[in-house]
């Protein structure tokens, strides 16, 4: 657990480091420290400690004594070790990778982003960057998201610390159509997942194994509070895993097998753009290219393939399991009797 907590301090002591042009005072950076981790008590030994941890590491921390007092900051050598030297198509792939994570947009992680962005800009040779622009009015990236997550940067902050630290964090959880509760979890990590962002967490009061892991969507959170208690974590889980089970974000320890007929236009839909890297597409009648094609892939939940299924119209027909097949067959009733009217 110290061990986490050091990391943390580090971590925020060299982002206080990076935006402080005059450089920081021991108490200036111990203040910070605490208003921004949120930390009842800190003495500047332990940060003195950290700087001379982060120094040991290899980062070029100097310090002077100046009329306020000896200040810390970051030497011009900081930059100069790790210079990297950037080619235009490695710009352009930087670029794009950036706005398609528009979704962070006024979190912490924005922060480091667009602080990378601006030196990477600021490095390059004119040359290359004027290329870069002229290359860049050739290729357009389109269907970024339209949301960010600013409004609950503050959440994302407590939330980040509650993982690293092991903490338990008290929500007030709103599903829609649903009433908000008051719950208890144990956070592992974050999703980013088709523009929104997810905290994968246990609830402990899941005594299934299988169930307990599950991934809470942040747009749904409006109170986020850490609490005194650590949760030991459960070296058996892996969030890699956990999160390739499945075609949509509703993961859990074990996937079902779905199968689909689809018609010729809905397999080379499919085989353009996969629903999940483990799916197979099966030709119904292997000696003709264009008879229907059986989909096999993985999915947790009905509902994640309800509106994928939907999207293909007539041309896909949910097969089994049944539960699956009953959910997509219950919409299309409903839909069918609402355009009847």
């Amino acid at each position: 657990m110290a061990r986490n907590e050091q990391l943390i301090r580090q971590h925020k002591l060299l982002q206080l480091l990076e935006d402080s042009r005059f450089g920081r005072t021991l108490d200036e950076l111990r203040g910070d420290l605490i208003l921004d981790l949120g930390l009842s008590t800190l003495h500047t030994r332990t940060v003195r400690r950290d700087l001379e941890a982060l120094q040991g590491a290899g980062y070029d921390i100097q310090n002077e004594v100046l009329e306020r007092g000896r200040i810390y900051r970051l030497g011009r050598n900081h930059t100069a070790v790790h210079e990297i030297a950037f080619s235009a198509t490695e710009l352009i792939a930087l670029s794009i990778g950036r706005e398609l994570l528009y979704p962070l947009m006024g979190t912490q992680y924005w922060h480091g982003i667009e602080t990378f962005w601006n030196k990477v800009q600021e490095a390059i040779p004119e040359g290359v960057y004027e290329h870069y622009q002229r290359y860049r009015k050739v290729l357009y990236v389109s269907g970024t998201p339209s949301k960010t997550y600013e409004a609950q940067s503050g959440m994302l902050k407590t939330i980040n610390r509650a993982i690293l630290e092991h903490r338990v964090v008290e929500i007030k959880y709103k599903p829609i159509g649903r009433e908000a509760s008051v719950r208890q979890i144990e956070p592992y990590g974050l999703a980013v997942h088709q523009n929104s962002i997810y905290v994968v967490a246990a609830a402990p009061e899941v005594t299934d194994e299988s169930e307990r892991l599950r991934n809470w969507k942040l747009d749904r959170f409006t109170q986020a509070t850490v609490l005194d208690d650590y949760f030991k974590p459960d070296p058996k889980i892996n969030l890699n895993e956990f999160l390739s089970k499945s075609i949509g974000i509703f993961s859990g320890d074990s996937s079902t097998p779905v199968k689909i007929r689809l018609g010729n236009r809905s397999a080379s839909y499919l085989r353009e753009d996969p629903w999940h890297p483990e799916q197979k597409l099966e030709l119904v009648d292997p000696d003709d290219p264009a008879s229907d094609t059986i989909l096999t892939v993985p999915a947790s939940h009905p509902r994640e393939l309800l509106p994928k299924v939907l999207a293909l119209g007539s041309d896909a027909e949910v097969l089994e399991p049944a539960e699956y097949r009953q959910t997509v067959a219950d919409v299309v009733q409903k839909l069918a009797q609402a355009y009847s009217d």
